[in-house]
């Protein structure tokens, strides 16, 4: 059994061809995407966030509105660029959502991706300390924010508090207990997944990684997740982690899906670089009748050792068509591999 949710760029452009032509076109149809793969009986409905991008950029106001518009479908984002964040305000918003949705929020976090703009966090205020490359910064962001989040307290109170307070030094407010548990870690490499495990982050895996063996993208992964699983051990957590890989999937059900997706030249994995001397993996696509897809995903090592799958939507083509494809993998595909 897996669960299987959906991700979603969130891409929109002024462009007649496409149903997301402007930022409240994305935001709006985001949430009743996520509104329709709840009636679906899908699990997840996750939204990267992208910064100076025509894309979803802040997540917080759209995972509260999809909390408050849904009921039972787990809430997150693949993944929040902590070089970005003030782990002290984000702890707010995100408690904030959490207690919104009923504690259904599974936050996806990272040190970020390749960006629009050079140095972008530096506009957001930040800037490495000394000593600190930018992927420093965002673990050490990341490490503040985990802390905030056990809930304790370390604000000294005011001699004359506008309103009374609870004895002791006080925490940041709203708190959403068990929201720390459900924290996980964007990891492109073996040494931050390791990582990850150590701090009590579960995995997300996607559908790029650092290049560490020359193997497919798939084995890689794989080998990432049983090392995670393993430092999980080694560090002597006491609950089970949570692991996610995702795939652009697409059964071809019928004229539609042939014409979009029948000639993808995305049938192995790519190579590429990050920047000038980070070489990266990129994961093939999968798009096939349904028992051809079936067999080519029997395969795949990763989606065999993650327990979440999370598959990438192409949201510019409208709520509706995404539905269609969403319903194929859950209702043909899932099923006949056991997922369902």
């Amino acid at each position: 059994m897996k669960k299987i949710g959906f991700l979603s760029f969130g891409h929109w452009t002024p462009s007649p061809q496409s149903q997301t032509r402007s930022a409240a076109d994305v935001l709006l149809q985001s949430i009743d995407l996520a509104v329709e793969a709840e009636r679906l009986g899908a699990d997840g409905a996750y939204f990267r966030v992208h910064h100076f991008a025509r894309q979803l950029s802040s997540p917080f106001p759209l995972l509260a509105a999809v909390g408050a518009r849904t009921r039972t479908i787990e809430i997150g984002t693949g993944v929040i660029d902590m070089r970005y964040e003030n782990p002290h305000y984000m702890a707010e918003d995100s408690s904030a959502a959490d207690l919104i949705s009923g504690g259904r929020l599974q936050l996806g976090i990272s040190r970020g991706s390749p960006e629009q703009v050079i140095e972008g966090w530096r506009h957001f205020g930040y800037n490495p300390a000394p000593g600190e490359d930018d992927a420093a910064m965002g673990r050490r962001h990341t490490e503040e924010y985990l802390d905030l989040l056990n809930g304790q307290g370390f604000a000294k109170p005011a001699p004359r508090p506008m309103f009374p307070n609870p004895p002791g030094l006080l925490r940041l407010e709203p708190f959403s207990d068990g929201l720390r548990e459900r924290i996980w870690w964007g990891s492109a490499s073996n040494a931050t997944a390791v990582w990850a495990a150590n701090q009590g982050m579960n995995l997300q895996s996607s559908t790029l990684k650092f290049d560490e063996t020359g193997e497919p993208l798939h084995i890689q992964q794989a080998a990432q997740i049983r090392a995670f699983r393993a430092a999980w051990a080694e560090a002597g957590h006491t609950r089970v982690p949570r692991v996610s890989v995702s795939r652009s999937i697409f059964a071809l059900m019928n004229d539609m899906d042939r014409a979009y997706f029948g000639h993808s030249k995305q049938e192995t994995d790519q190579i590429g670089f990050i920047d000038a001397s980070t070489r990266a993996v990129f994961g093939r696509g999968y798009a096939a009748e349904p028992e051809v897809l079936i067999e080519q995903l029997r395969k795949d090592e990763a989606i065999a050792e993650a327990d979440t799958l999370l598959l990438t939507v192409p949201n510019q083509l409208g709520v509706a068509y995404n539905v269609h494809v969403i319903e194929a993998i859950l209702t043909t595909v899932a099923p006949a591999l056991g997922w369902r």
